[in-house]
């Protein structure tokens, strides 16, 4: 007897064996509604979250190089339509992972070269973002960065090149520390790196052998660049995902020259490098923190030649259906043309601009992009003479970027007693994370709150003119007196406020007085009163009013109208 036969006849109470059928009926169907509604739910995905589908395949092939695997979502409303491409994560399972940017119905359709992946359809629904997800942090067309709803991201990062290549002690110390100092973008490698002793347990190719050469004196790598390792791929993605959590961006470091043929990683040939790039894409570009970092001090990478540097650029900017931030990092002071437009913002390494305001700004004129100067030596003790600040040191080249309008990001390099080696970076958080052993990192939550306060992101007020006073917006400026101690600040602002109106006379403002260092916050009780000066160009108090400072090095003005 057929399911309709049996609800047409639901009705006849007398027949025993249609009131089984119909209780039969009624459980199938009840278990059917709860399936489907346990797969509606299962296809809600919150916006800025990931969708992943896996679909099974056996196949006799090389999965990662013989097999075509894509998806096209489009959107059912706006029409948007974005393909990704699809990857093998072992195990016989082929994934297609999607990062919704827009609330509604999204529909999807796969193509393949294999019959059982191809035409397989599904839809998701992109729901609101979690409470904690603010999205993808974009370029801002102020060479800012902004979230989706164009609120402000102030990057305060720091570097940690192999970390993820470290135990799993040191790696958990790494996410504790992160969380304890407040940093919010962390810059690390897929690459292992040549100067830590302790070699990783997995890499991203397959191995195929492994021997030592006396002739060479060094263990000498076969790799398949042909095959990745999936479980070191799955290792990372729970990475970029847990920072994810801890809103933390991960900027990703593509190739580095930190290997020197060691495992031959920095002298892939294009094939293999494309290959590569295209998997990382495919795994990670779902991730909404993700950036791409081309390369660390790509001009050291002697086996790539500019021009592939710019090719491979290309091709993770076309191959990236989101559009995360990408760019790329050069050797001391060496620029490459951040102005091409799949970059989307400048990664410089060069302390030189930071000896004061006005390089910053300059380099912020030159290159239309927002500006991180994600190198500019590194707090530390290390016998060479790019890891000898001093905790001080470092806040203050931060400062200083941040007061002429760019971003710096901070560095830590201390030698391990252990080894007795000036030279040995293996144990320093720029290495292997861990903690902290400087002073600078304490310092980072204070910045940060200062940043996170303001309307608009800093940028000298009258460059040119006036190299140590920036604006925040026509209500909020900042002066620094960077490792000058004054005792005394006569009130004095330029007329000319950046991109916003010039101050006028009447304006009513009140001062606190920062130790950036110390952090503290000191609010001056008087309130001050714009008058236009003599020369025009500078607006005084209207009393001539001055304020006490502490004489102190590192103090920053905040003056703010009230």
């Amino acid at each position: 007897m057929s399911i309709k036969s049996v609800f047409l006849r639901h009705d006849d109470k007398h027949n025993p064996m249609n009131k089984n059928l119909k209780r039969l009926f009624f459980t199938c169907l009840l278990f059917t509604v709860a399936c489907l509604t346990l797969n509606a739910q299962n296809t809600n995905v919150p916006m800025w979250d990931r969708f992943e589908k896996s679909f099974t395949l056996k196949t006799e092939k090389n999965p990662f190089t013989d097999i075509d695997f894509t998806a096209t979502f489009i959107h059912e409303g706006d029409g948007v339509k974005m393909t990704v491409d699809g990857f093998y994560d072992g195990d016989d399972t082929f994934k297609i992972r999607f990062m919704p940017t827009l609330k509604g119905k999204w529909n999807y359709i796969t193509r393949s070269s294999e019959r059982e992946l191809n035409y397989q359809e599904g839809s998701l629904i992109c729901t609101d973002p979690a409470p904690s997800q603010k999205g993808m942090v974009q370029a801002g067309k102020d060479q800012n960065f902004i979230y989706p709803d164009g609120s402000l991201y102030h990057p305060v990062g720091t570097t940690s090149y192999a970390w993820i290549h470290s135990d799993n002690e040191r790696q958990e110390q790494t996410y504790k520390t992160l969380d304890e100092t407040g940093f919010n973008k962390l810059r690390f490698c897929v690459f292992p790196n040549n100067s830590v002793y302790e070699w990783p347990t997995i890499y991203p190719f397959k191995l195929l052998k492994k021997s030592h050469s006396e002739e060479l004196k060094k263990d000498v790598y076969l790799w398949d660049f042909s095959r990745f390792d999936v479980k070191f791929f799955q290792h990372l993605d729970k990475v970029v995902e847990r920072l994810r959590d801890m809103k933390i961006e991960a900027d990703l470091i593509l190739f580095t020259p930190y290997d020197a043929g060691l495992w031959g990683f920095d002298r892939m040939s294009m094939e293999n490098n494309m290959r590569y790039l295209k998997y990382v894409v495919a795994r990670l570009a779902s991730y909404s923190n993700i950036w791409w970092s081309m390369a660390n001090e790509w001009d050291l990478v002697r086996a790539k030649t500019h021009d592939q540097w710019i090719e491979m650029s290309k091709y993770v900017a076309e191959k990236d259906p989101y559009h995360h931030l990408l760019s790329i990092h050069g050797g001391t002071a060496v620029y490459i043309d951040y102005n091409q437009p799949f970059y989307t913002h400048a990664s410089i390494q060069d302390q030189g601009p930071l000896y004061n305001f006005e390089g910053a700004a300059t380099v912020r004129n030159i290159i239309h992009k927002p500006i991180l100067f994600d190198e500019v030596c590194y707090e530390g003790d290390h016998a060479s003479r790019w890891a000898q600040l001093s905790g001080e040191q470092m806040l203050e080249r931060i400062w200083m970027g941040l007061i002429g309008g760019t971003y710096v990001t901070h560095g830590e390099c201390f030698v391990d007693d252990m080894h007795n080696d000036k030279n040995y970076t293996g144990y320093a958080f720029l290495a292997t994370g861990g903690k902290f052993r400087g002073t600078c990192p304490a310092r980072i939550k204070f910045t940060r709150k200062i940043l996170d306060s303001l309307p608009y992101s800093i940028r000298l007020a009258d460059q040119s003119w006036d190299d140590k006073t920036a604006c925040a917006g026509p209500d909020h400026y900042f002066i620094y007196f960077s490792s000058e101690k004054p005792k005394k600040w006569t009130f004095n602002l330029p007329t000319k406020c950046s991109r916003w109106p010039r101050l006028t006379e009447g304006r009513r403002f009140k001062v606190d007085i920062i130790d950036t260092w110390n952090m503290t916050t000191t609010t001056v009780k008087d309130a001050f009163v714009t008058k236009l000066a003599d020369n025009r160009y500078r607006f005084i108090d209207k009393d001539g009013k001055s304020i006490k400072l502490p004489g102190k090095p590192y103090i920053l003005l905040h003056i703010y109208s009230k």
